[in-house]
C-alpha cells in the first residue's frame, strides 16, 4: 500500500541523503519523493510516498530520529491536493501534430515547445491522470519523459508548524501563525 508522508526538515546539506539512507536501511521503497524549500527558508519540505506494507506510524518514528527532521504528518487519508507534473516530449509529424494537440485538449495539457519534429507536453495532474495521458502518446512515439514526483497539501487552515520552529530556534520566519497538524 502506497502512503503518503509530509516531512519538514532543515534546509541544510546532507539531510536528504540522510532520510534516503534510513528507507534504505528500513527496505522501504520509495516510490516518490519531492524536495523544495517552504515559505521560510531555513526549511524544506519533503513529499514522500512509500510504497510499504510497513506502518506508517514506524516509518513516521523513524524519520523522527534524524536531527534535521523537525516535524513528519501522515496525509494519505487527510482530504487534501495531490499534483504530479510531467514535461513529455512527443515524437510528431504534420498527421500526428493534430492528434497530440487533440488530447492536450482533452487533457488540460499544454504544449511548451513546438519544433518540426517533436513538442514538448506539460501536464499537472494526479497520478493517474498523467499515467493515462502517457499510454495515450506512447503509440504516437515519446521521445523522453520527466516527472516531477508527487506534492500534497491538506485542505483547510491546519498547516504544518514551520513557523514553530523558527520561533523555538531564532530562525527568521515569514511572521504567519502555525496550526499543527
Amino acid at each position: 500500500m502506497k502512503h503518503t508522508l509530509v516531512a519538514l526538515v532543515e534546509n541544510k546539506p546532507g539531510v536528504l541523503n540522510r532520510v534516503t539512507t534510513l528507507f534504505r536501511r528500513r527496505n522501504f521503497n520509495i516510490d516518490s519523493l519531492t524536495v523544495g524549500r517552504t515559505e521560510n527558508p531555513f526549511i524544506s519540505r519533503m513529499t514522500i510516498v512509500v510504497d510499504s506494507d510497513a506502518d506508517p506510524e514506524q516509518v513516521r518514528q523513524q524519520l523522527y530520529k534524524l536531527i534535521n527532521v523537525i516535524q513528519v504528518e501522515d496525509v494519505t487519508h487527510l482530504p487534501g491536493v495531490s499534483r504530479d507534473l510531467a514535461l513529455i516530449k512527443v515524437q510528431v509529424d504534420s498527421q500526428t501534430r493534430s492528434e497530440v494537440v487533440q488530447l492536450c485538449d482533452i487533457f488540460r495539457a499544454r504544449i511548451v515547445d513546438v519544433t518540426p519534429d517533436s513538442v514538448i507536453v506539460e501536464l499537472t495532474g494526479d497520478e493517474q491522470k498523467i499515467s493515462s495521458m502517457v499510454e495515450l502518446l506512447r503509440p504516437i512515439g515519446i521521445l523522453e519523459m520527466v516527472r516531477t514526483g508527487v506534492v500534497t497539501m491538506t485542505r483547510g487552515e491546519e498547516v504544518l508548524a514551520a513557523n514553530n520552529y523558527a520561533q523555538r530556534t531564532g530562525q527568521p520566519s515569514n511572521g504567519h501563525r502555525a496550526t499543527v497538524i
